[in-house]
């Protein structure tokens, strides 16, 4: 079942009315029903989140009328029409205007569910994208997700800012798992293109002829996209493995630079991944590409730079993982917060994702330790690791800062709980969270 999914009934018939929405009650869906097509239009937007199931044949306005109002207001929006035993003309102009399916009387209960279940899932799915393609386009949503108050993720976030109101190409480089595809999305969030197009292609992804199609055509006849350059027309066209071009490509790419002209009308983001590797990005392209693209260029920096950010970064991930699997988040001991924040991190967030789905995993079943999941990611690790060492007292503050965001975020910001789990007076939990520049207002 879609979970979260609505079913809208409508049918000028109580009794019907009553025994769907019954009847998928009991398949575990959240239904409403409305006696009329009027009824219903009152309350069925645009992104109403699910899908509807209606008779054809009502007074007033009838199934049909209802249902080119609800596809000219949105029409990715399941419809699943109940029509008259042998009505096989209606059900199939139903299905012309955009009727998901249709359901024939008399049907069977279990074969509604299944259509049902099929039609909130295609729903889930639109409602998905559709939150995806909001969340890529605001820029202050997006910059949210650049979690993290080191000096170097601030010194990011400021790029990204001022980078993202130029019309200059962008180079984007860093090591595996930094994060260089979303800070793209933040770039284009950011800008003037915003509301423009943003596609984004994997050069790695295609063998050499494909990739070329891809990016400059011809495209097939039967081919439903254009190719990425028309595709991103006015927009963003994001490059990901940029070195993985043949020289062909690139000598096509830079011609197609040369013809926008200044401002480009297409801005282009490179992304590489060569940083840590002996041959560079630079020695990767031409030159004269090299420097076109990179004529703005930002390096995301590796986690084992970001300091606090990994424990803050650990904390969140957690809890997120922690809610999607129904369990406690696990609880980090001053051992093993030293030991998130000297580890080396070779696959950077994206390994922090993994080690915190595992820890919350290995706590909902009892047993494991944050220091076991490392150990088993570095198999050459000491019991400390020591990739850049600091302060015996940075340690200290940093597992301190955590402990009480991590209370406070538990106990919604109630000071008397804090202060009770964590045995300290007010006064020095007062200084404590000034100190770490932590405000009871942002656990409310």
């Amino acid at each position: 079942m879609a979970q979260g999914m609505k079913i809208a009934i409508v049918d000028d018939e109580q009794d019907m009315r009553q025994s769907i929405s019954q009847w998928l009650a009991l398949s575990g869906y959240d239904t409403e029903t409305f006696a009329s097509a009027e009824d219903a239009l009152k309350k069925l937007g645009p992104d109403y989140p699910g899908i509807v199931i209606s008779d054809i044949k009502m007074p007033g306005m009838d199934g049909m009328q209802f249902l080119k109002k609800l596809m000219g207001s949105d029409s990715a929006l399941p419809v699943i029409m109940i029509t008259g035993h042998g009505d096989v003309p209606m059900a199939v102009e139903a299905m012309r205007v955009g009727a998901f399916d249709f359901l024939e009387k008399p049907f069977n209960p279990d074969q509604m569910t299944a259509l049902a279940k099929k039609a909130t899932n295609a729903r889930r799915l639109t409602m998905d994208a559709r939150a995806l393609r909001r969340e890529l386009s605001d820029g202050s949503q997006i910059m949210n997700k650049l979690i993290g108050a080191s000096p170097v993720m601030e010194r990011l976030k400021e790029d990204i800012l001022d980078l993202g109101q130029a019309d200059g190409h962008v180079l984007i480089d860093g090591e595996t798992g930094t994060g260089k595809t979303l800070v793209a999305h933040a770039l284009h969030a950011v800008g003037s293109r915003a509301g423009k197009k943003f596609v984004l292609v994997s050069c790695a992804a295609f063998e050499e002829d494909a990739l070329a199609k891809r990016l400059f055509g011809p495209m097939n006849p039967e081919d439903s996209q254009l190719p990425a350059i028309e595709e991103a027309r006015g927009g963003t066209l994001v490059l990901e493995d940029i070195e993985s071009l043949s020289d062909s490509a690139q000598a096509k790419l830079l011609n197609v630079i040369n013809e926008q002209g200044t401002p480009a009308e297409t801005r282009l983001i490179a992304i590489s991944n060569m940083q840590e590797q002996d041959r560079t990005c630079e020695d990767a392209l031409r030159s004269d590409l090299f420097y076109r693209l990179a004529a703005l260029r930002i390096t995301v920096p590796p986690l084992r730079q970001r300091g606090e950010d990994i424990l803050s970064l650990f904390t969140r991930l957690s809890e997120q993982f922690s809610d999607e699997y129904g369990c406690d988040a696990p609880k980090v001991s001053a051992q093993e917060a030293a030991q998130l924040l000297q580890a080396p991190w070779p696959g950077n967030v994206r390994q922090l994702i993994n080690l915190a789905e595992r820890a919350v995993l290995q706590s909902r079943r009892g047993g494991g330790t944050i220091a076991s999941l490392l150990m088993s990611d570095h198999d050459e690790m000491q019991p400390v690791m020591t990739t850049e060492g600091k302060p015996l007292k940075e340690y200290v503050e940093a597992f301190e800062r955590m402990l009480i965001d991590n209370t406070m975020r538990r106990h919604r910001g109630s000071i008397a709980a804090v202060m009770d789990e964590l045995r300290l007076p007010r006064r020095t939990l007062n200084e404590k969270m000034a100190k770490y520049g932590l405000a009871r207002a942002d656990y409310l």
